[in-house]
């Protein structure tokens, strides 16, 4: 087991993608703080198979759509730092809580347009800005992105548009972090089957057989395609990737 005393923070851990970034995490002996916006049952159950497994976790409350909530959040993580991990800062922070919204450029609201930009775009950006200081130096981050900011599809314009200014950032922050030794790095899921945007990939058979058709490998992505490579980019093999970008989507769309 490597990493034995290093933390992850993975945003949106309770379910999806996010629950088996937490997981594959803590096979690689990484203790792992999970968020949560209103599944506190499913964080509870991802904290419960960690510590099973012999590694620390907590999960720890917040939405990452709302800025103002993100000092007292840095409060809470504080605390459970010192009481559950004896630590003061933690090693990689993976910017994984999103949302679905689909929607025409001719019909997106701005209701929605500010809930995907808050969640996707405004608090990335402001959940990075706060944690640095409590991040290690020689850490990482990794932010999800999604092959919608690389191949196009009728109703994603807000949703891609705001992955693809994640990517960007990302390059931003690798700069910016370089001297304190810190990698910066982009995660793209292609089309997976978890219940993101109401489980449509997973549930519908005409939208799971058209992402099949439409990835080399020819078939739909699941949660446990992606957890693996997140994983990766926090251990001391990826020590020399920083700001890159990676796919993992099966070969989606070439």
């Amino acid at each position: 087991m490597e990493n034995n005393s290093k933390i992850a923070l993975v945003t949106g851990g309770s379910r999806g993608l996010g629950r088996e970034m937490a997981l594959r995490l803590a096979e690689k002996g990484i203790h792992v703080i999970v968020t949560y916006q209103s599944r506190k049952d499913d964080a509870a159950a991802v904290v419960a198979t960690i510590q099973q497994a012999g590694q620390k976790a907590a999960a720890l409350q917040l939405n990452v759509g709302d800025v103002k909530g993100f000092d007292a959040f840095l409060e809470q993580l504080k605390n459970v730092l010192q009481n559950t991990f004896n630590a003061e800062r933690f090693d990689f922070l993976i910017n994984n809580a999103g949302m679905g919204g689909h929607a025409l450029i001719s019909e997106t609201s701005e209701v929605l347009f500010d809930e995907l930009m808050n969640t996707h775009f405004k608090g990335v950006f402001f959940l990075t800005q706060k944690t640095l200081p409590l991040l290690n130096d020689g850490g990482g981050i990794v932010n999800i992105s999604s092959g919608l900011a690389r191949a196009t599809m009728p109703g994603a314009s807000a949703y891609g548009a705001l992955k693809g200014a994640v990517e960007v950032f990302t390059r931003y922050l690798a700069l910016e972090v370089g001297a304190r030794k810190i990698r910066a790095n982009v995660v793209a899921p292609g089309a997976i089957a978890t219940d993101f945007n109401g489980g449509i990939v997973r549930d519908n058979e005409q939208v799971n057989k058209m992402v099949a058709d439409a990835t080399a490998l020819g078939r739909v992505g699941v949660a446990e395609d992606i957890g693996g490579v997140v994983a990766f980019l926090c251990t001391e093999d990826a020590r020399w990737v920083n700001a890159q970008r990676i796919e993992v989507s099966g070969g989606m769309r070439l």
